[in-house]
């Protein structure tokens, strides 16, 4: 499996009042081409954190990031914003869909801020929420959806960018066990289908657990679950 991100010795830090609270340390991570990641840790561990850098939304204080063998950092504003637009897709945990816009139109509105033509754009969200399972809801409003249907009208218009990397910051964290549980299969099925890298940073263990590789965020770095108990030892390429 070859690496689509490749970062070494990623720093963030942030003031607050008269202090200085680091809270990414000299961090590594290797993703792998169609590889699904969970991210855990505790509340403020700095999981947010990772995903805005790594989706380019924030620039770190230090380290390296490659994409697809190539350094993200340095870029222009204008340069990340086009690398955001075209190569990265963003899940959130509430699905911020616009509450005018039908499902359709919300998943479409990415690929036009894309500059993908109105007809491609189209074709390309009708198709994602087929394999998501809301074809029928296309003309639908989000107040006329269950909020597992609207997290995979999010997941759709995430997936309209994604060209190669999907980043996921609690995507199931304000939905109950059951829907949480489906949306997840449906996020892993579609992953698995396009080959798109996938990072989700989440609270739940057991959905973490599903994936092909869950990491610890702990005192800034990653460490792998399976030596969560050990002193904190960096993230390495792969086991």
């Amino acid at each position: 499996m070859s690496d689509l991100i490749l970062v070494k010795g990623l720093a963030r830090s942030y003031r607050s009042g008269d202090r200085t609270i680091n809270v990414l340390r000299g961090l590594d991570l290797a993703v792998g081409r169609g590889e699904m990641i969970a991210v855990v840790g505790e509340s403020g561990a700095g999981k947010s954190t990772l995903l805005h850098l790594l989706g380019a939304l924030d620039r770190p204080d230090g380290g390296s990031y490659l994409f697809e063998g190539t350094e993200v950092l340095g870029r222009s504003t204008e340069a990340l914003a086009a690398f955001r637009n075209t190569r990265i897709g963003f899940v959130f945990q509430f699905h911020h869909l616009l509450p005018e816009f039908s499902a359709l139109e919300n998943a479409m509105i990415a690929g036009l801020i894309g500059r993908m033509p109105s007809a491609a754009a189209r074709q390309k969200a009708l198709g994602l929420l087929d394999d998501l399972g809301v074809a029928e809801r296309a003309g639908h409003l989000p107040s006329q959806m269950s909020g597992g249907e609207q997290q995979r009208v999010a997941i759709a218009r995430a997936l309209m960018t994604a060209g190669s990397l999907l980043l996921a910051d609690e995507p199931t964290g304000n939905l109950d066990a059951g829907t949480a549980a489906r949306v997840f299969e449906v996020l892993r099925r579609v992953q698995r289908a396009r080959g798109v890298s996938v990072v989700m940073a989440t609270h739940n263990e057991r959905l973490a657990r599903d994936c092909d590789r869950m990491l610890l965020l702990r005192e800034g770095i990653l460490v792998p679950v399976e030596a969560a108990s050990d002193p904190p030892r960096q993230e390495m390429v792969r086991p």
